[in-house]
């Protein structure tokens, strides 16, 4: 038994397509959702899928979710490599250090990323 249902509908902005009986959201990804995504917005995908359920499928499905994920990702790795520099220079890490005592900067240098990661992380990732 065929229904004359149509093909294509649209509500609230979203286009759905008769699939069988259902219709479902016509939901593509456009060019710029193709390029991959740093190490910050991966990190706040995986957060939003794991715990902000409701706000991830808001962003999917009004088309904004790629455009977020790139847009924190960089202000994630502009702040990252401020808090960085800042700590290095208050800290008086310098290239002698490094030149003297390799193993000393290292820890030092892992110490300072640890501690902007872990900032980064509470200030925008799981904020």
């Amino acid at each position: 038994m065929k229904t004359n249902l149509p093909e294509k509908t649209s509500q609230n902005g979203i286009e759905y397509i008769l699939h069988g009986d259902y219709y479902l959201p016509d939901i593509a990804l456009s060019e710029s959702d193709s390029k991959p995504l740093g190490r910050w917005g991966r990190e706040y995908k995986h957060f939003l899928e794991e715990n902000r359920s409701g706000l991830y499928t808001r962003l999917i499905l009004s088309g904004k979710l790629y455009s977020t994920l790139h847009d924190l990702d960089r202000q994630a790795q502009e702040r990252f490599e401020t808090i960085v520099s800042q700590m290095i220079t208050a800290e008086g890490i310098t290239e002698s250090l490094k030149a003297e005592n390799q193993m000393e900067w290292v820890r030092r240098m892992n110490n300072i990323r640890n501690r902007a990661e872990e900032t980064i992380r509470e200030e925008m990732i799981y904020n």
